[in-house]
């Protein structure tokens, strides 16, 4: 008989599934807010705002201390390293506001992408180096999962089976640290939308990179029960001239997911990659409506789409707060829906139909 090292004890698969469960709780999804500091000027800038930690603080403020009902559509948040030690102004962390809301505190922990040398503009993501220290004082102050990039872009010469490679092995070694440290790893490989290319190519090339992502995963002894994945949508490239409908992107997407994710993963929350607001949920709606063979459950692990209105509302001024607010709740209850197949549409917000696309898109 082979042997097989020792990876995690049934205390700690224990653990990790039963994070994951929760996390993926029917109805739920998660807020991405794990800007970085120069993402978040970018926002701040967008609403005439300095990109001063103070005002990263007061915006944050603003989405952590929401009304509790947030926690009947939002899991768990992705939080920035700097958030994990600030607080309200009454002094109270963040970190407890969300814990006291029944939302469960997670974090990014990959330190950006970096050019892939000897390929065609690609990239890899650093972050490696001290990774198991950093997971360990992360869950000390509460985090319960974490998340890494990665990027692959469509064009003519890529991805490359050397970024795919890369890139996979990256997000496995990722995986592997954080189970060990008590933390669900989110692995989320992104393939962006820029290009022209069809839906057709979109749905190969994900299924191609989620393929790669698994057999690495498992070469390094994942425990896929207590892990989630945080995928890119199947949809054409921004600048592809045909248009596709949102049952025609919902099809492409859970058949790649379909051909490339085992069913042993327990949820599957899409990243928004730069759709509108309202396209964001109306696609979510349309993958969950769609009778494939979903063994995982299919929701959003959504930044701009659950915060352009926000900003919008907010403004920088505390005197709108309620509003911004309000807003959020709104943005959290609709995708809440559409992760059921229950989404009625209509639902106005300050940003609803704005296209959030940023070519390129880095964290």
């Amino acid at each position: 008989m082979p042997e097989f090292a020792t990876y995690l004890t049934p205390e700690q698969q224990k653990e990790l599934r039963e994070i994951a469960q929760a996390m993926m709780a029917p109805g739920k999804g998660l807020l991405a807010a794990d800007e970085s500091v120069g993402s978040m000027g970018k926002r701040l800038q967008g609403i005439g705002v300095e990109n001063t930690k103070e005002n990263r603080r007061l915006y944050r403020q603003v989405l952590f201390t929401s009304d509790k009902s947030l926690a009947a559509n939002i899991s768990a948040v992705i939080l920035f390293d700097e958030t994990m030690d600030e607080a309200d102004d009454s002094g109270k962390l963040f970190v407890t506001s969300l814990q006291e809301r029944g939302i469960i505190p997670g974090i990014k922990v990959d330190k950006g992408v970096v050019p892939l040398a000897g390929s065609h503009d690609e990239c890899t993501t650093q972050g490696l180096d001290g990774l198991s220290e950093r997971c360990a004082q992360y869950k000390k102050k509460g985090a319960q999962f974490a998340k890494w990039r990665c990027v692959l872009k469509i064009s003519k010469n890529t991805p490359s089976h050397q970024a795919m490679m890369e890139n996979a092995n990256v997000l496995a070694r990722y995986a592997s640290i954080c189970q060990q440290n008590g933390l669900v790893p989110i692995v989320e490989p992104e393939v962006l939308p820029d290009g022209d290319h069809d839906l057709e190519t979109a749905q190969k090339v994900t299924e191609q990179v989620l393929a790669y992502t698994y057999k690495a995963l498992s070469d390094h002894h994942v425990y896929l029960e207590g892990s989630l994945l945080k995928p890119n949508m199947v949809t054409a490239g921004q600048s592809c001239s045909k248009k596709y409908s949102h049952e025609q992107i919902a099809i492409a997407t859970v058949t790649a997911l379909s051909r490339a994710v085992p069913g042993a993963v327990p949820g599957i929350c899409f990243l928004s990659g730069g759709q509108s607001e309202e396209d964001a949920t109306v696609n979510l709606d349309a993958i969950n409506k769609f009778r494939g063979k979903n063994p995982w459950a299919l929701t959003f692990s959504y930044g701009r789409a659950l915060q352009a209105s926000v900003l919008a509302a907010w403004k920088g001024s505390k005197d709108n707060t309620p509003t911004a607010q309000a807003e959020l709740l709104k943005r959290a209850k609709a995708n809440g829906d559409a992760c059921q197949g229950k989404y009625a549409g209509g639902v106005k917000s300050s940003a609803g139909q704005q296209s959030l696309f940023v070519a390129g898109h880095a964290y």
